[in-house]
């Protein structure tokens, strides 16, 4: 397949985590078989992430409205088949990029990432497309939420990979290659002030409260770090402005929830030494741009495949399984016994901040 195949088609419509995950894999994938185009199919919110991809094309999928329900992904299909032949610009900008048609010709292979029931229906109305989708090893899950066994499951980003090798595409993920940090805008400059020092990102929030570190031991690692270091927020949603408002009680604490853009969001990302966040999206962010991420995990843990990308080992600091011996209890961190919600709160303020200042 891999001779004739030069459009693959990959869809990605969950949550901003698992479609960050993408990005370092397909920035792989192009580097590797440079031939390739890449249409992605994603919430259109998203495709930002891609922005530094050469010959990526972001196809939105609106499962909310026009492509909602059984006739919407008949329409979405429709769509696809009908990509015009026209290579993209390459200097049109993403605004552009999101507003244009130009795609690159009709798809040879489809990579679905995601594999459940609307990219299955999806899939279907395309058919004559040679197609893989990702084995997300649900049993294999099963069994370490369950305590029928405790090991390292395949990553996230391997399952991703292993897509394109069974179209053809082998990839290797060890030797990975980043973009260069963003320049700034007079904007965010004026906003952040210059970079006398490191520049910490902290996303104290998550989807699941057993996935977050109570929010007092939060505060005084900020307060340690701020000593240091630049402690720049990281927050969406206008309850998470104002809880991260209540912190920002010094000139090196910058609190940037609901302040930014997703691309301005990227670029100060861009720009860390080091980003400090739960097992949530933020983390997923800034370990597709190549920055330093320390994660602190609750009743989730790394073991179900989920760990930032090309982070060590030691970069993943985990509650306490002899006080909270269910751990993980889900693998999304939905799900937990009582007394467990909190159990992120094992890991000690002092261990955050040392581990921090020994990464720096």
């Amino acid at each position: 397949m891999a001779k004739h195949t030069s459009h693959i088609l990959v869809i990605r419509l969950s949550a901003m985590g698992d479609v960050a995950m993408t990005v370092p894999v397909l920035r792989a994938l192009l580097q590797q078989h440079p031939h390739l185009k890449i249409t992605v199919l994603t919430r259109g919110f998203f495709a930002p992430f891609f922005r530094d991809l050469p010959n990526v094309h972001v196809f939105e999928a609106d499962v909310k409205g026009k492509h909602k329900g059984l006739i919407g992904l008949y329409k979405l299909a429709k769509e696809l088949k009908a990509l015009t032949d026209v290579k993209r610009a390459s200097s049109m900008s993403l605004r552009a990029q999101s507003r244009s048609e130009k795609t690159f010709g009709k798809i040879d292979a489809i990579a679905d990432l995601h594999n459940v029931l609307r990219s299955k229906v999806l899939k279907r109305f395309l058919s004559g497309i040679p197609k893989a989708q990702i084995d997300k090893g649900r049993q294999e899950k099963k069994a370490l939420v369950t305590g029928k066994a405790f090991e390292q499951l395949k990553t996230t980003h391997q399952r991703y990979a292993d897509v394109f090798a069974q179209l053809g595409f082998p990839i290797t993920l060890s030797s990975p290659k980043f973009p260069e940090p963003v320049k700034l805008s007079a904007e965010l400059t004026s906003l952040l002030g210059t970079k006398t020092q490191a520049w910490i990102g902290i996303a104290p929030f998550a989807a699941h409260a057993g996935k977050m570190y109570p929010l007092e031991q939060t505060e005084q690692v900020i307060q340690a770090l701020s000593k240091d270091y630049t402690v720049l927020l990281f927050g969406g949603g206008k309850q998470e402005s104002t809880l991260l408002g209540y912190f920002e009680t010094a000139p090196q604490i910058i609190n940037l929830a609901g302040k930014l853009s997703l691309s301005q969001e990227l670029d100060v990302i861009s720009n860390l030494d080091l980003m400090l966040s739960m097992d949530s999206g933020n983390a997923h962010l800034a370990a597709m741009l190549g920055v330093k991420t320390l994660t602190l995990w609750g009743v989730t843990h790394p073991y179900a495949g989920f760990a930032p990308f090309n982070q060590p080992e030691d970069f993943c600091l985990l509650a306490n399984r002899e006080t909270f011996p269910l751990i993980p209890t889900s693998v999304y961190g939905n799900s937990y016994p009582e007394g467990y919600k909190n159990a992120a709160g094992s890991i000690a303020v002092e261990t955050i901040v040392e581990t921090v200042k020994s990464v720096l």
